[in-house]
């Protein structure tokens, strides 16, 4: 007898929950220290005459909760490309030549950490996602890493371009769907992110571009990359339980970034703060199919991404304790806001803490958490986490 449609289905899906089994991160080497900032990008986008603004964003940078961030961007690549550092000069080609290479490049750094961690052939490899906010071309990104890391050209290719902060949620979701569904899957994600896209001269008529420039930073988890698998492994990161993204419709959206000429500068509103805090608590309630388990929302261990005035009202919109958002204040004040990357390092910095601290499980020793990502559109994406025991 031929087997049923159900019978095939069940065959090809994978038992258990999708899981982290390895991370790895990767920043340019060009670190620069947030307190010498404002001198050093008034000076190379030749902008010392404006003193008043000058002051201004002196004072964004001290606010900005920064203590260091990574660029590709060095004073000599600026310098052989004048058209940067201006506010609305044509300059994408320039920027694009970057960026077509070095986010792969990164990536292939992070990637390879992680497949090290892992322990495993990278020829186990099925699945790659990639993702990045910066630059378009094709082939992708993602064709471009599977040759930089000798993957086998069966590899299945996933790519998600131009998705912004949001999408190291939207990247676990995907995954988790990949590994679960297909039995056998060993899924590595990519999130790579170059602020060369976007960065620009001074300007006293957009400040949300200057925010823009005080707040974001160059990284990749393996900007990470992640390999899943179907079947959880003792010490290693979590598993999780994605829900589609929600987005909020307003008049206007409040975050946007389109490409033009001069990059693909990203245009901010001061209400996207206050309408994540006043969307956090339907976030949430999408996010666990059992909210009324969770009536405290400190009893979860957070991934939340986003800059400082987000987190401060997330977490007084939640009543959430000081140190609930430990680690993602610590990647904040480590690298700045690296977009889609974001969320992943905020994993890996908790997964890292937990052991030095002598916790039970990845979660700071507590067993469910989430993870929030929010970016254009209003969008947020939900992912909720499940813990695995710490192998001290």
């Amino acid at each position: 007898m031929a087997p049923t449609v159900q019978e095939i289905r069940k065959a090809q899906r994978a038992e258990g929950p999708a899981t982290v089994l390895a991370i790895g991160t990767a920043t340019p080497a060009n670190c620069i220290y947030q307190a010498d900032y404002p001198d050093y990008y008034f000076r190379v986008t030749n902008s010392e005459h404006m003193t008043d603004l000058k002051e201004k964003f002196r004072r964004m940078c001290d606010k900005s909760m920064i203590e260091k961030r990574y660029m590709h961007l060095t004073e000599e690549i600026l310098k052989e490309n004048q058209n940067m550092c201006e506010y609305m000069a044509p300059s994408l080609d320039s920027r694009q030549d970057m960026v077509v290479s070095e986010v792969p490049r990164l990536g292939k750094e992070a990637a390879q950490k992680a497949i090290k961690e892992w322990g495993q052939p990278k020829s186990k490899i099925t699945h790659v996602i990639m993702c990045t906010t910066s630059g378009v071309d094709m082939p992708g990104a993602d064709y471009q890493l599977t040759k930089l890391l000798g993957l086998r050209p069966s590899v299945k290719r996933f790519m998600m371009y131009q998705q912004g902060c949001f999408a190291g949620g939207t990247v676990l979701r995907l995954a988790k769907d990949l590994a679960e569904n297909t039995r056998g899957a060993r899924v590595l994600v990519v999130c790579s992110e170059i602020t060369a896209i976007c960065f620009r001269g001074a300007t006293d008529t957009h400040l949300d571009s200057m925010v823009g420039q005080a707040l974001f930073g160059d990284g990749c988890r393996s900007r990470h990359h992640w390999i899943r698998t179907r079947r959880p492994l003792r010490g290693q990161s979590s598993s999780w339980f994605g829900r589609p993204r929600p987005s909020y419709p307003t008049p206007k959206a409040p975050l946007t970034a389109t490409y033009v000429r001069l990059g693909s500068p990203f245009i901010s509103s001061r209400t996207f703060p206050a309408l994540i805090s006043k969307n956090i608590h339907k976030s949430l309630a999408g996010g666990f199919s059992l909210p009324s388990i969770f009536t405290d929302w400190n009893s979860l261990f957070w991934h939340c991404s986003g800059g400082p005035a987000i987190l401060d009202q997330v977490e007084a919109k939640l009543g959430l304790k000081e140190e609930k958002l430990k680690a993602t204040r610590q990647v904040l004040n480590d690298y700045g806001n690296m977009s889609s990357a974001c969320v992943l390092f905020i994993m890996n910095e908790m997964r890292k803490k937990s052991l030095e601290n002598g916790h039970a499980t990845t979660g700071e020793g507590l067993d469910w958490g989430v993870l929030f990502g929010f970016g254009p559109g209003l969008t947020v994406e939900t992912v909720v986490l499940h813990s695995v025991p710490v192998a001290h």
